[in-house]
């Protein structure tokens, strides 16, 4: 039996509709979706305040490619493959830490942070170091958010870089550090994962804690344009921006990426189940404490909410055609002191509950897909329109890069 190409599965999917079984599960689509998306795109990796310091690092691993993120002596973080080149081992298999050189565990040959090969023993006379060094991966540090690409040649990224700094600035995170740090697996496609987050149809029945700050009428997270959204968007929209916080709607022309700050509900200051401050030191240079959340999600692998006395980022990498790496990072202004200024089960409460709620409902939607029985049903319009657009990003994505490449005539 002859399996469907992934191409041939999308170029006859029904616009609206879910998508097939076998492109949320098969292991062709998934190597497919690896090879041409998340070897392809610029990936969220981590927030910069993960390595403030001279030769402290940061590892990921995504699909084959394990890769190692480090701050180097001029300040400057750069990203390289985590693989020796001498016979291959692995140079950092722990999450993170710090070192003053790159060296590899296996026969010592050394690395500067800068990744220059500069020691390798016995390697004899004729051994030229300078072709040796270790192999880079693509990095910019945008506002305090770590960005890598592993293609030979990346994508453009002039037109998020601009304004995502803008839009970041007022939140410092660049002044920021790491209060708490969450990495969950969920056992679904990493398609699935998003498409769980890009909708709140589901929020009353899955995320009590959540909703008691976080709106789950459409209408409040709905919005075409920085002058098309609901009068309570606009409203807070322009008493934002008055003060200095950019605020209003701004996207990518095919939605890979958007910019928009809300309101919470209540005039609450913070995802927490008071509405209060989490963190009585504000990040950054907030005007009032009720500025709601900058929302920023960036296609294939991150969504994040930037608050006044706070911020939550959260990086997704597939490990298999049904398992996802979900990884959150809270981060607090670098001086809040534990205990003092915050307390952890407060900060993170909110999210760790919606989180493994998410874990769950995505956990079951992929048993559901599994079954033979499963067809793919229509979108909400109304509910789930955040869905639609990252489906269609999805498809058109792929459909382009798996097309047939015309042959050049001799």
């Amino acid at each position: 039996m002859t399996q469907t190409s992934t191409a041939d599965m999308i170029a006859a999917r029904v616009p609206g509709y879910a998508l097939t079984r076998d492109l949320y599960c098969s292991e062709q689509t998934f190597q497919d979706d690896l090879e041409n998306i998340f070897y392809r795109e610029w990936l969220f990796a981590i927030p910069s305040c993960e390595v403030p310091k001279t030769g402290n690092f940061a590892t990921m691993q995504v699909g084959a490619y394990p890769v190692v993120i480090v701050r180097g002596a001029d300040g400057r973080i750069r990203a390289f493959h985590n693989v020796c080149r001498h016979r291959g081992q692995r140079l950092c298999s722990k999450a993170n830490g710090s070192t003053p050189k790159l060296v590899c565990p296996y026969h010592q040959w050394t690395y500067d942070l800068d990744g220059k090969l500069v020691y390798a023993r016995d390697m004899g006379d004729d051994f030229d170091a300078s072709k040796y060094g270790l192999k880079p991966v693509h990095c910019i540090d945008l506002a305090g958010m770590v960005f890598v690409c592993l293609a030979q040649v990346p994508p453009p990224i002039s037109d998020l870089a601009p304004t995502l700094m803008r839009y970041l600035a007022p939140s410092g995170l660049t002044d920021a550090k790491i209060a708490f740090s969450s990495t969950i697996v969920e056992n679904g496609n990493w398609k699935l994962v998003i498409e769980n987050n890009r909708e709140c149809y589901h929020c009353g029945g899955s995320h009590p804690s959540l909703c008691r700050t976080y709106s789950d009428n459409p209408s409040m997270t709905a919005m075409d344009g920085p002058d098309s959204a609901s009068p309570d968007i606009l409203d807070h929209w322009k008493r934002c921006e008055a003060a200095g916080l950019p605020s209003r709607f701004v996207n990518h022309p095919d939605m890979q990426w958007r910019l928009a700050r809300i309101p919470l509900l209540n005039n609450a200051e913070s995802y927490t189940l008071s509405g209060k401050a989490a963190v009585k030191r504000p990040m950054g240079t907030m005007p009032f404490n009720d500025a709601g959340s900058l929302l920023f999600f960036h296609y294939p692998n991150t969504w994040n909410h930037f608050l006044g006395d706070h911020a939550i980022v959260f990086r997704v990498l597939p490990i298999s055609p049904t398992e996802t790496q979900v990884t959150t990072n809270w981060l607090v202004h670098k001086d809040a002191v534990e205990g003092v200024d915050y307390d952890i089960e407060d900060l993170t409460h909110v999210w760790l509950h919606t989180n493994d709620e998410d874990r769950q409902v995505v956990e079951e939607n992929q048993k559901g897909i599994l079954s033979p029985a499963y067809e793919p049903g229509p979108y909400s319009t109304i509910q789930e329109e955040g869905v639609i657009q990252f489906i269609d990003w999805y498809c058109g994505t792929m459909a382009q890069r798996l097309s047939p490449k015309p042959i050049a005539a001799e």
